[in-house]
């Protein structure tokens, strides 16, 4: 554990709106032990003060859950992208620089909109479509093995920090990211979801699909469930070429 002073330093990106340029703001506020980033951010709300002494408006963050849940607080933490929520002071030093993400437009502050990202999933069509809400009655039985493997890719907050590591997702390319393409293997190893897997696999085979993967293995590190991305990537390039080799042979 770093040696800790009696101060918390933050560096703080700051936008008043979506198209204001960006500026740096500095803060200092009193240390205790066991603070996380969120905390040391409502403590600035409390007081919204420079370090220098001069009034400002608090900063704008997004969180819900507290506990690494929803998703809701990723940002750049010291460069990295994390989870303000679960990233400690204790752990990471004193000093510590903010900034919202940088694969998602600005909103306010730290605050960004991940639209994009929900927009990914929806052409990839990341749930199991069922024709009503009455009793379906029992779901097929799934393996001890599959249900272990599934729950892996479930973990998924959709908290955009594989995204934000993946140098391929970027405003030059149509990569879906590695959160879709986990989401896509989630679905089509379901029993109920594989009714809509060629459609599924038709989406990540076109312009931004897979093809597109740089093998960078960034996402795999940035992931805070530590879910397989990589394990998820490779199973769905078997399960795509499988699939064009029979859609080859039906000609």
């Amino acid at each position: 554990m770093p040696s800790m002073s009696s101060t918390i330093e933050l560096k703080i990106k700051r936008r008043d709106r979506p198209e204001a340029p960006p500026r740096w703001e500095e803060f200092a506020i009193e240390y205790r032990p066991n603070m996380n980033v969120i905390s040391c951010l409502m403590e600035i709300q409390k007081r919204p003060m420079t370090r220098s002494g001069a009034r400002t408006a608090p900063v704008n963050f997004e969180a819900s859950c507290l506990e690494e849940v929803c998703g809701s607080c990723t940002m750049l933490i010291n460069g990295r992208p994390r989870q303000a929520c679960s990233t400690l002071v204790d752990k990471t030093g004193t000093r510590l620089e903010l900034a919202p993400l940088s694969k998602f437009p600005v909103v306010r502050d730290l605050v960004v909109d991940r639209s994009s990202l929900f927009e990914r999933f929806r052409q990839v069509k990341a749930w199991v479509p069922i024709d009503g809400t009455y009793n379906l009655g029992p779901g097929p039985r799934l393996s001890p093995a599959d249900q272990d493997f599934r729950y892996l890719l479930s973990r998924c907050m959709s908290c955009a920090c594989c995204m934000e590591a993946c140098p391929q997702v970027n405003d030059r390319s149509p990569f879906l990211g590695p959160a879709t393409l986990n989401q896509v293997l989630l679905m089509i190893t379901h029993p109920t979801g594989a009714l809509n897997k060629e459609e599924r696999l038709e989406a990540i085979m076109g312009p931004g699909g897979l093809g597109d993967c740089g093998d960078a293995q960034n996402c795999v590190r940035a992931c805070p469930k530590e879910i397989p991305l990589t394990t998820s990537i490779a199973q769905l390039n078997r399960e795509a070429t499988s699939y064009a080799v029979r859609r080859w042979l039906k000609r």
